[in-house]
């Protein structure tokens, strides 16, 4: 085995930078190949990932965050390199779905199992992501977040974020087609779900899964500001979904129109996107997981077991 491990290390206020020696240690002692490179500016990730797939590499290892993942996942589309994931950010929020240890030292033990799964991605038009995206509300909270979230944790600066964009945002017109079928909405916010989780931790899809194929769509619809503010704190434990004003779809394609400008987060990054064509992509990349979430797709039976 030859790992590539692409570090940002700007991600977690620094953090990631920490994780070098570490890295470097615990491979040493287990006599693996492997080099490391650091990103310097955005794109490099995928610069980095997309060169790889020619550089005799069998497992390409994103450090950093969720923005860092997504990155390196658009670089290695294609290839045949698996993905492994040193969660070093501030949200580590993809991590948690496939049941990665947060620590860097058990994470990076975690490589060396090489329990490994195949899962799905999302296509955003011409561009992937691997965890999730979304319009509206959302958009704006993860903007003014990005702003403030070298001085506070993920969680907090998601909330600080939520607080400032709500004072700014208006609720947005949208024709939504999921599969083919059409809603018409007004909408505070819709999130297009891979995994289950973002903002630090927030359960927006609670029965999301991220080898089944489909999307979760969470929608919420239009409703005053006072009562979404009450509402955020709920997704941290998935309870937001009792709200008569959020609903949960599932489907493998969805589009989203509005008239109005649209902003879209992308794991965690704002792109200017229209117009917002989503696509799930089954089994499409190879990731090593936790073992926790091994046994579970393999108790899932969905597929053969990927064991290395």
């Amino acid at each position: 085995m030859s790992y590539l491990f692409i570090v940002n290390p700007i991600a977690g206020k620094g953090r990631a930078r920490k994780t070098i020696p570490i890295i470097k240690k615990i491979m040493e002692d287990n006599n693996c190949s492997y080099k490391i490179k650091i990103t310097e500016k955005a794109g490099d990730g995928q610069l980095f990932a997309r060169e790889a797939k020619t550089g005799g590499y069998s497992t390409v290892v994103s450090v950093g965050g969720d923005g860092t993942l997504h990155e390196v996942i658009n670089g290695m589309v294609g290839g045949r390199q698996r993905l492994g994931i040193v969660p070093a950010g501030t949200g580590n929020d993809f991590a948690r779905s496939l049941d990665i240890p947060l620590s860097i030292e058990d994470a990076t033990e975690n490589l060396l199992r090489g329990k490994t799964a195949l899962i799905d991605l999302g296509k955003l038009n011409s561009e992937h992501f691997i965890n999730f995206c979304s319009v509206g509300l959302d958009a704006l909270i993860a903007e003014e977040a990005n702003k403030i979230k070298k001085y506070f944790s993920s969680t907090y600066s998601y909330i600080i974020g939520v607080i400032k964009a709500l004072s700014k945002f208006k609720s947005i017109k949208i024709e939504l087609t999921i599969d083919n079928k059409k809603y018409n909405e007004e909408i505070m916010l819709v999130a297009v779900c891979n995994g289950a989780y973002y903002g630090g931790g927030m359960n927006i899809a609670p029965q999301a899964k991220v080898f089944d194929g489909q999307f979760d769509i969470c929608v919420v619809r239009k409703m005053p500001k006072l009562k979404l503010l009450f509402l955020f704190p709920t997704i941290f434990k998935g309870k937001h979904i009792k709200y008569n004003e959020v609903k949960i779809y599932r489907g493998k394609s969805v589009q989203v129109f509005s008239g109005e400008d649209m902003h879209v987060n992308a794991d965690g990054d704002i792109v200017d996107s229209r117009p917002v064509n989503f696509e799930i992509l089954h089994n499409k990349i190879e990731v090593i997981v936790g073992v926790q979430f091994w046994n579970l797709v393999r108790n899932a039976d969905k597929r053969p077991e990927h064991v290395n």
